[in-house]
This record gives C-alpha cells, structure tokens and sequence, in this order.
C-alpha cells in the first residue's frame, strides 16, 4: 500500500536507508481491519482470545515453522491487534524442506 497523505496521519518510524531486509529483530504491530475488537477481550487484566484470536496466535506461531530465515520471539495477541518481535536470518532461508500446505489450519470465514 502506497502512502496516502489523506489517509494516513502517522509520521514513518522507519530508518531512512536501512535495508530491512537484512538479518535483525524486528518489531512488529499487525491491527484488525478498522481496528476493531476481533481477538477476544481483555477481562480483569488479562487477555481472553477468542476463537479467532487463538487463529491469530497459532497463525503467528505457524509462521516460524513455515520459513526457515524467521524465529518469533514475544508476541501478545489484543482485542484489536498483535504486538510481535521476528528475528529474520536471511542466511537460514532454505534450510528446511518445503512443506506441504494440506495440513495447516483452516482459516475462519467472517
């Protein structure tokens, strides 16, 4: 998605000229689509997933098993989004064998 001024208010955290794809631990926040309470809810501080919040999290969990170059390290699923920290290791890429689709999740349909 390209950057639309009208749309989006938020100044770039990005470096200016760092490659991000080079080996790093990257922070990573991934929002519900207008941000609403998809996930589950947060009850007597504690976070209580939904199903489609334990998607979310087995979902991130399945990425690291799915890509060699990616390990996860924290994530917190919210109401409405997905705080996560990815360590990306370019030089893994491939070391694995290629995994057969078949077998992962079904997605849930809204």
């Amino acid at each position: 998605m390209r950057f639309d001024p009208s749309r989006h208010h938020r100044r770039s955290i990005r470096l200016r000229g760092y490659d991000y794809t080079q080996a790093g631990a990257y922070f990573v926040t991934v929002c519900a689509k207008d941000r609403e309470n998809l996930f589950g809810e947060v009850v007597d501080g504690a976070m209580r997933l939904n199903q489609i919040g334990r998607i979310v999290d087995d979902e991130w969990r399945l990425s690291a098993t799915l890509r060699d170059e990616i390990e996860m390290d924290d994530w917190v699923v919210m109401p409405n989004h997905l705080h996560g920290i990815v360590l990306i290791d370019p030089s893994r890429r491939g070391d694995r064998p290629a995994k057969d689709p078949s077998h992962l999740p079904l997605k849930l349909e809204m």
